[in-house]
């Protein structure tokens, strides 16, 4: 269904302005490692901001001559990357995470730490000439069964979120490289994937601003160049339109009340959530409308098709006098000024990236439960490691590693691994798991064992059968712990489970 939103405004003069102005707000994608030539047309014809994914990047060197490639089009691109650490990565999407994400970083609750984190995950995104970083994630993961947020919030306090969303924030910008807070106004009360789907949060303006909001202003306060929306509803703030979309929450909450004003980014334009309720064409215009300052697009959607349908979009709004100039020509300079801000930071020289402080932050933030009266020893040989996962949900992608079974079978050859998902059958999978671990060690890796039924049901027979099994959860640490030996990682960046390997071996790396 597609809602039109009209407003009067005066004709439009400029029309070669017009058309630098409507690429300036668009942040798309593209496929391949080196910039396309359509896309090399645009930067210079204004685009001002590129979106890289885990399909750009190959290793740091290539990374750095890609960026270097966009700026010689335009010195003061935007070039955006989704680096959470932990479970999202883009620049390490082949092998996991060099650093742990924000569950770790609020278990262990040392805001010089998170701060010290970002700081060198900055430093590893600057020395590729990344200067735009959609993070962190500000939500507080107060619906356990979250289906997108999960590991990737702090955790479920207000405060604890807040004080960790400034310390990474201000850990990021301390070496040029623009923070995101996302995702306005929270998506952690949610059940709903809104890459698949639009959740309706149905909370007061009360709780939203004791809640959801606590980290977003401390965001603010420690200076987020950029604030992302969430594609939710939340009838209390807006009853007819999307939190992207709503003048009530981008406008008058965030501009007014909140008195933000930085860079107002959308999430990605082609989410479900957007995309089969208004369309991407609609949903940019009604954005910008709205208050929002860019687009993100390119996610799913990264060709030269895709950057024109919504460029034209834009103008045409503008000449059918729905969105004012005065609107776009503000959120291009926006743009362009971030834009100056991390062209300027880039000038100042950077240490090379302590690769090493993740580990160590992973270790901290390993919470280890024994059964009582379990005498546990290190694993030292072949063991049996099955792993149990849902389908990775679209933030993460399905392309990056996670578990201990390489780990484990790299140190201990002949070790046997197995790897199961929702369409188990429970018999089959208890007697297969019994018999190929017969005489080895068993390990049990899960990951949020506490909103997959098939999951819990699984690990519940396997431990009753195996008493002596280990058990690593790698998601969020909600369900009673199982297992002679219990180890709760906060996430399953490579570190985390590097970690846990440790652990289970009594070795460290």
């Amino acid at each position: 269904m597609t809602r039109a939103v009209s407003i009067l405004v005066p004709a439009v003069a400029d029309s070669d302005q017009l058309h630098r102005d409507a690429l300036t707000v668009l942040q798309p994608g593209f496929v391949g490692t080196a910039p396309p030539e359509w896309l090399r047309r645009h930067l210079a014809a204004g685009l001002g901001s590129v979106a890289l994914f885990g399909r750009n990047v190959t290793d740091p060197e290539q990374l750095a001559a890609l960026t270097a490639a966009l700026r010689s089009e335009n010195p003061d691109v935007l070039v955006a990357i989704d680096e959470e650490g932990g479970d999202v990565t883009r620049l390490e999407a082949g092998s996991g995470s060099s650093w742990p994400g924000n569950l770790a970083l609020g278990a262990i609750d040392d805001p010089a730490l998170t701060r010290d984190v970002a700081r060198e995950l900055g430093r590893a995104l600057a020395a590729c000439g990344v200067n735009y970083n959609w993070a962190p994630s500000a939500d507080v993961n107060s619906n356990p069964r979250n289906p997108v947020i999960g590991v990737r919030s702090f955790g479920a306090d207000p405060g604890l979120c807040a004080r960790h969303t400034a310390a990474w924030v201000e850990g990021l910008q301390s070496v040029g490289v623009a923070a995101c807070a996302k995702h306005f106004p929270g998506h952690g009360d949610t059940a709903v994937d809104s890459h698949l789907g639009l959740p309706v949060v149905d909370v007061d303006v009360d709780l939203l601003r004791s809640r959801d909001l606590v980290p977003f202003m401390a965001a603010i306060e420690a200076g987020a160049k950029a604030v992302m929306t969430a594609h939710i509803m939340i009838p209390a703030l807006d009853p007819t339109l999307p939190a992207t979309l709503s003048r009530a929450v981008l406008s008058d909450l965030l501009r007014g009340s909140l008195g933000y004003q930085g860079l107002i980014v959308t999430d990605g334009i082609e989410m479900g959530a957007i995309a089969d309720t208004y369309g991407t064409g609609e949903g940019t215009v009604l954005a910008l409308i709205a208050g929002a300052d860019a687009i993100c697009v390119g996610g799913g959607l990264a060709d030269e098709e895709t950057v024109l349908h919504l460029r034209d979009a834009i103008v045409e709004a503008v000449r059918a006098r729905r969105l004012s100039e005065e609107r776009l020509a503000d959120a291009a300079q926006r743009v362009r000024g971030l834009g100056n801000w991390a062209r300027i930071e880039a000038q100042g020289e950077l240490a090379e990236p302590d690769l090493a402080i993740g580990l160590r932050a992973a270790r901290r933030a390993l919470r280890v439960v024994r059964a009582p009266g379990a005498a546990v020893a290190p694993v030292t040989e072949r063991p049996y490691v099955a792993s149990f996962s849902p389908q990775a949900n679209i933030a993460v992608g399905d392309e990056t590693p996670w578990g201990v079974a390489g780990m484990l079978a790299a140190r201990f050859p002949g070790t046997r691994t197995a790897r199961f998902g929702p369409d188990i059958e429970l018999d089959e999978v208890e007697a297969g798991v019994l018999a190929g671990a017969a005489g080895r060690r068993l390990v049990l890796v899960v990951r949020d064992a506490h909103r997959h039924t098939w999951m819990s049901a699984a690990l519940d027979r396997l431990v009753t059968a195996r008493p002596d099994a280990l058990v690593v959860e790698m998601g969020v640490p909600q369900a009673v712990p199982v297992g002679a030996l219990h180890v709760a990682t906060h996430g399953a960046a490579r570190v985390c489970g590097l970690a846990a390997v440790e652990v289970l071996t009594g070795q460290q790396v």
